[in-house]
């Protein structure tokens, strides 16, 4: 069974050593599942990095501090044009208010944005008017990552193609160069064969969201089947937007 904690161990194991991996983790909901793999992580050697949202079922400040004592790094996960409705000023109010929220309980130097798949503002949009440099911001992976060095994998839809139903959690460009090269991926054990015969790529990001990685076979079967509700709907959005281009 993919997308179990056995799994996700058995991945790291085949990563460890094997190149230069930006581990990073978006808590969109269930934190008690971020704290499980942090631990696993932990223990194997990794440090990470945890982007949290500013919303009820991703913010739990008991976790979250957990976590960075664990050695992890703790971002923050914005949605704020989302939030805000697309008031670009209203939006960086929020961000800011949310971002001092956070340093409260611990450091933060890394920002992420939140594909918020069926909003209509891409919060990444913020920055075209501010800087959160200017906040002391050192990174933001989707601006300040050369992916023409770094190869990009998510798990995106639960699955490691899924920017083929990503409405945003998806790289321009760069995507179509990786389809061409083959470096395409359904299954973790895809990637673990991948690594075994040298033939993944040895400079990577890595995304996941903890909330789908379970042991427990009600959780899983339930995130399993809510996930592949929200592909099709992901599948809809994409196409719209491809036929509003058109």
């Amino acid at each position: 069974m993919d997308f179990t904690l056995k799994k996700y161990r058995e991945l790291l194991v085949a990563l460890k050593d094997y190149g230069n991996v930006i581990l990073r983790h978006d808590v969109d909901k269930k934190p008690q599942n971020s704290l499980k793999t942090a631990r696993i992580e932990h223990e194997l050697g990794w440090k990470a990095i945890y982007y949290f949202r500013a919303v009820p079922e991703s913010w739990n400040e008991g976790i979250i501090k957990e976590i960075a004592s664990l050695g992890h790094e703790i971002g923050y996960h914005y949605e704020s044009l989302t939030t805000c409705k697309g008031n670009i000023d209203a939006a960086y109010e929020d961000f800011c208010k949310n971002l001092q929220r956070l340093r409260t309980i611990v450091p933060v130097e890394s920002i992420c944005m939140h594909g918020s798949p069926k909003s209509p503002w891409d919060s990444k949009d913020l920055w075209k008017k501010y800087s959160y440099k200017e906040l002391g911001i050192t990174f933001e992976p989707y601006l300040d990552t050369d992916f023409s060095k770094t190869f990009y994998i998510t798990d995106t839809g639960r699955r490691w193609d899924g920017y083929k139903v990503s409405v945003r959690d998806k790289i321009p460009v760069y995507q179509d160069i990786w389809l061409q090269k083959k470096l395409t991926y359904h299954t973790s054990n895809d990637i673990i064969s991948a690594i075994h015969n040298s033939i993944f790529p040895h400079d990577i990001m890595m995304t996941t969201h903890p909330q789908r990685w379970s042991d427990n076979i009600v959780d899983w079967t339930i995130e399993m089947l809510l996930q592949n509700t929200k592909n099709i709907i992901k599948r809809i959005l994409v196409k719209n937007k491809a036929n509003q281009r058109q």
